[in-house]
Parts: structure tokens; sequence; C-alpha cells
């Protein structure tokens, strides 16, 4: 028996699939481009890793960490800040920007406006999940992983005060102010 955190939603294998089948189609979409691949960390480290192994051509890598600090309690809204920006000059690059999750589109969306600023050839988001429900603005996604209903899920990057991001599969926090508490026995 397994000690699992949370009420699994995407299992392993079923992340591992996905992957697989968005690799391929990034292959296909990306055949003549010159690719640089933007990860958005820390979320989506785990994804982003696999994702770089599932493309099956020469490619570069990047990172961009953000910070958003909320404006309310427990709200998505607020101000975004970049802690640490990319080392690559995306001037004329083929972009994919990917992320972790999206739900209110803020993150994305000042993304979005800063990398275009830097004027790409290219760009286009790819998320591992979507909640659009939770959309606050409306922002293009052109890869999407897996649709979420609005539960707060951690596990694959994803996390509850920077723990569970080692999860591998994503996990439902059904109360996240008991999160010590959420710990069942899987056989």
């Amino acid at each position: 028996m397994e000690r699992i955190f949370g009420r699994p939603i995407i299992t392993q294998d079923e992340m591992q699939k996905r992957v697989r089948e968005l690799g391929n189609q990034i292959t296909v979409d990306y055949a003549d481009k010159n690719l640089l691949m933007v990860g958005v960390l820390k979320g989506a480290f785990a994804f982003y890793a696999d994702l770089v192994r599932a493309i099956r051509l020469l490619l570069r890598v990047d990172f961009i960490v953000v910070t958003t600090r909320a404006t309310q309690k427990r709200s998505v809204a607020g101000k975004i800040k970049i802690l640490s920006d990319m080392a690559e000059d995306v001037t004329g690059q083929d972009v994919l920007l990917v992320e972790d999750i999206v739900d209110s589109g803020m993150t994305v969306s000042f993304l979005k406006k800063k990398l275009l600023a830097r004027k790409p050839k290219s760009l286009k988001v790819c998320t591992l999940l979507d909640k659009p429900e939770r959309r606050k603005v409306r922002v293009s996604i052109d890869y999407v992983g897996f649709t979420l209903p609005n539960k707060y899920v951690v596990g694959y990057g994803l996390d509850y005060q920077n723990r569970y991001r080692n999860l591998p599969y994503i996990a439902v926090m059904d109360k996240v102010s008991e999160a010590e508490e959420l710990f069942y026995w899987q056989e």
C-alpha cells in the first residue's frame, strides 16, 4: 500500500500519456522552426522537463520566475512580478511559454505582453492544466494538457505552501486549511 496525499484527479500514467501526446503535436507544429521553450518556475518544472524530453526536435530551453502578490486574502488577483528573467534573447525566435496551470489568466496575460514586447517571431502557450471557470482575463492557450474544474490541486510541480510539488500525479485538496490531515492509503 502506498501513502497518497490528497485525492488523485489525474494519475501518473494519464499524465505521462498526455505529455507524450503534447510532445508529438509540438514536434509536428515546430518541425521547421527554431524552438525556444520558456518554462515558468517554480510550478512548471516537472511538466516542463517531461515535455522537453517528449519533443523530438533540436530546441533551446530557458526559464522565467514570476510571483503574484495577492491583493486580497485567497485572491489570485494581484501584482505580478518577474523575480528572475530569461537569459535568452527572444527577438525573432519561435517561443513556447510553458505553464503549470492557467486559472485567472493574469500571469499568462502578463507574460505574453512582456514577451511580445521583445519581438519574438511567434509566441504560443502550453499549459498542463487549464481552469477556464476561474478566468478573469481572456487568454489564448495553444496546447492544453487537461481541463479541470475549480478545485485546488497539488502535485507534479504544483504546490501548497511550497510543498507536495514532488507528487507524481495531480491531487485535489478538498480542504486547504486542513492540508496536513488529507492523507489516505491507496492500494
